[in-house]
Formats: C-alpha cells, structure tokens, sequence
C-alpha cells in the first residue's frame, strides 16, 4: 500500500472522539504482564486514561516476541513521525514527511506478513490509517475488523470500528460496538462518552426503528454522559458535553443544565473557557426566566473570540421579548 498524496491534517467529520487511550500489546511469553503501548495519537481526542495492563498470559493473536518488538519499533516511528506533522505548518515541509510515513506504512505491511495472526498489529495497523495525516478510512476499516476477528477482546479496536461506523452514518451500528468496548472495559470513560454521543447525533434513526422511545433514548443518554463524567472527572470536555445533552431532550432540563454548568464553571481557570460557559449559563438562566441573572451574565462576556455568539445570544433575547410583548390576534368573529 502506497501513502496518498500528503494533505493538511483536518478534522474528522463527525463529533465522535477517535480512540485515545492505550493500546496493550503482548509483551512477550517471557516478560510477564502484557505491556501497554500507547496507540498513536488522533487529532480529535484529547489523552486519556492508560489502559491497565493485563495479566501474564501466552502471546495471543501471533504476537511472538519478535512481532511485539517489530511492532514497538513502528509505534516509535508512527508517533514521533505525526507529531512533527501536527507541528508542521508549510505545506512544503508537510510532504517532506511523506517518505517517513510510508515508512510506517511499510512497516506494517513487513510485519503482517510475517506474522498473519498478530491482532494488535492489524489494529495498530488500522489506527494508523484512521489519523488525519494518512486518512486512509476505507482501508483503515479492513484491518480494524481483521483485528477484531483474531481478538475480539480489544475494547480500542471496538471503540474505533464504532467511530468509523458513526461518522458514515451508520449510528445503530456504531452503537453496538461501542457498548461491546464498554461490556469490555467498564471503567473506560470515553466508551460511555461514545454511547451518549452515538445516541444523540444519531436520534432519528433509533427512533425510526421502533425499538427505542423517545424517553428510553434521552435517559439511556444522559446516563451514558453521566457515567463518562463520573469516571473522567478531570476531562472538561466530556463535562461540557454532558452539560450541553441537557438541551437536546424532548423535554429539556434547564434546572440540571444550570447544575451541570455551574459546577464545570466552577471548575476551569481559562478566560475563554469560562465565558463559553457563562455563554450557556445565560442562556439556561433565561430559559429559566431569570431574564436579569441572564443578561447580567451576558455582561460580563468580553472575550473577542466570543463576540458573535455574544450577539446571537442578544438576538435570541431581544427576539423572546418582542414575541411575548406581540398582542394576541383578535378571536376571529363566528358566523
């Protein structure tokens, strides 16, 4: 397999977090606990928890200490290749790097090869092709599914078939994967973040299947929110999301938005942070019909960055007065 023709990193299309958390690979029959590698890192998910390492067992899936090493060394070169990508800004200097990526590539071709069987190297493999730099998403699906039928026990390579499932629309799906992720590694937060997520941008199509409510829908979401807050109490953004679920029920909840949004307030020290924050606390409050505490909280957003929310926010304000201030139309006369 041969690199594309390079192309400034960009974001994935969808909102679903890419798999960030560790990879455990195999150490060897040796070495005693399987050693966790960290798998090479996306643009769109912030760093998450180590996964624990397992207990000593046999190299499963092919992973022979020879594979496992060949495997570590790629790793090292995968990460060390994307990061200077994500640091490059010239387009130039971007496809300088196009040899050190295929280097990767043919790294893992070598490597699978020789060793068919290695689970985690079709997985690391296809996490490779899932980042931005390489976006090779078709054939990244291949290799995850490969992995998945020789180790059906990796929750990262569940969690990542479901994200590539989700951003082609095909949420039903993606939604068994990522709870068999979460069946796999209970106390994973970004497994129960992906539910919430898979469950809220995917509404339409669980509820065109007549096997879920509207109500089984908004509460199996919020508590999949719920449980990735309580797991991950340090990721904000996780917070930020759960905070914003509030909104999308069919009956939203302002008085748990408030809550929500409060205690995340509480919680950050950036200027901007705080103020998009004070942006949806305003909104809550005048939601809640606390049109004072609303405004006044929309006085103290200054950040330029902000500016045009600010004003879609005053809009949205000056536009609830008008409607409730409109008379009422006249009862039309009966005949």
């Amino acid at each position: 397999m041969r690199v594309p023709p390079f192309r400034l990193p960009s974001a994935p299309p969808a909102r679903l977090a890419l798999a960030g958390i560790a990879l455990a690979l195999p150490a060897s029959a040796a070495t005693g606990p399987v050693s966790p590698v960290a798998e090479p890192p996306t643009a769109a998910a912030p760093a998450s928890p180590q996964a624990p390492a397992a207990t000593a067992r046999e190299p499963a899936g092919g992973g022979t200490p020879r594979a496992v090493a060949a495997l570590h060394e790629i790793v090292a070169l995968q990460k060390s290749t994307l990061a200077t990508a994500r640091q490059s800004e010239a387009p130039s200097d971007l496809e300088n790097l196009r040899p050190r990526l295929q280097k990767v590539v043919d790294g893992y071709e070598t490597l699978l090869k020789n060793h068919p069987d290695f689970a985690a190297g079709w997985a690391a493999y296809g996490l490779y092709l899932c980042d931005p730099a390489v976006e090779e998403r078709r054939q990244a699906m291949a290799l995850l599914l490969r992995a998945n039928a020789l180790d059906p026990d990796l929750p990262v390579v569940k969690n990542q078939i479901g994200v590539l499932l989700a951003e082609d629309g095909r949420a039903i799906d993606a939604l068994n994967y990522f709870l068999a992720a979460s069946d796999l590694a209970p106390t994973e937060a970004l497994y129960h973040f992906q539910i919430g997520l898979v469950l809220d941008e995917g509404r339409d199509q669980f509820l065109k299947t007549r096997a879920w409510t509207r109500a089984t829908l908004d509460s199996t979401m919020l508590s999949a929110f719920a449980r990735a807050v309580a797991l991950a109490p340090d990721r904000t953004d996780f917070a930020y999301r759960a905070a914003e679920a509030y909104y999308d029920l069919a009956e939203p909840k302002w008085d748990e938005a408030h809550a929500a949004w409060s205690a995340l307030e509480a919680r950050l020290e950036g200027k901007i942070e705080t103020q998009a924050v004070r942006l949806h606390l305003a909104r809550v409050r005048w939601k809640q019909g606390f049109a004072g505490d609303a405004r006044e909280l929309l006085a103290t957003i200054d950040a330029p960055v902000l500016a045009a929310q600010k004003a879609r926010l005053a809009a949205e304000f000056s536009a609830d007065e008008a409607a409730d201030a409109a008379p009422s139309p006249a009862p039309s006369a009966g005949k």
